[in-house]
């Protein structure tokens, strides 16, 4: 199974548990992975369409990797669903590019797993917050598959993060 990773993170500096992430995927077989702030810097509307296209036509699976950003995608990763996924190849006529392949979402979160429950201070479990993920997912005729979740992510550990690191692994060689 060929594997596309991407990856966004709005603070690269800043970025420890996803520059760990994405260090695991490198180290896989089978996998790519496209940074969009390395390939774009910040500009958000200048991606090679046709090329990020190619890519995910190239892949059986995809993964999403990003912290959550208030609640939310990094705003380069939003970005680029706007362009990348366009009307005539990912939906309506003719728009069947990611059909049938799998969408995995690979995300750190600043607050705890309590926090993201109806009890928890964002009153919002974490598979609410990836509703639109999900939801773009299945509308364009991808297999959503469960997320991979770090939470406390500012607060984890080394032991926590290359556990979490390990974990990662495993689903990139299909080990979940």
């Amino acid at each position: 199974m060929k594997t596309l990773v991407i990856a966004s993170h709005p603070y690269p500096g800043q970025s420890r548990v996803i520059k760990a992430l994405q260090q695991t995927a490198v180290n896989a077989k089978n996998v790519t992975v496209r940074n969009l702030e390395t390939l774009y810097g910040s500009h958000m509307d200048g991606f090679d369409i046709r090329e990020e296209q190619n890519a995910c036509e190239n892949a059986d699976r995809i993964v999403y990797l990003f912290p959550l950003h208030w609640f939310n995608l990094t705003p380069m990763l939003k970005a680029y669903l706007n362009e990348v996924w366009a009307y005539g190849w990912a939906f309506g006529p003719g728009g069947n590019a990611l059909r049938n392949k799998e969408m995995l979402v690979v995300t750190s979160a600043g607050a705890s797993e309590h926090a993201y429950s109806a009890e928890g201070s964002v009153r919002s479990t974490i598979n609410d917050v990836l509703t639109p993920m999900k939801a773009s997912a299945l509308y364009v005729g991808m297999k959503y598959l469960e997320p991979l979740v770090l939470y406390n992510a500012a607060g984890t550990d080394d032991k926590a993060l290359n556990e979490f690191c390990e974990k990662f692994a495993g689903c990139l060689e299909n080990r979940r």
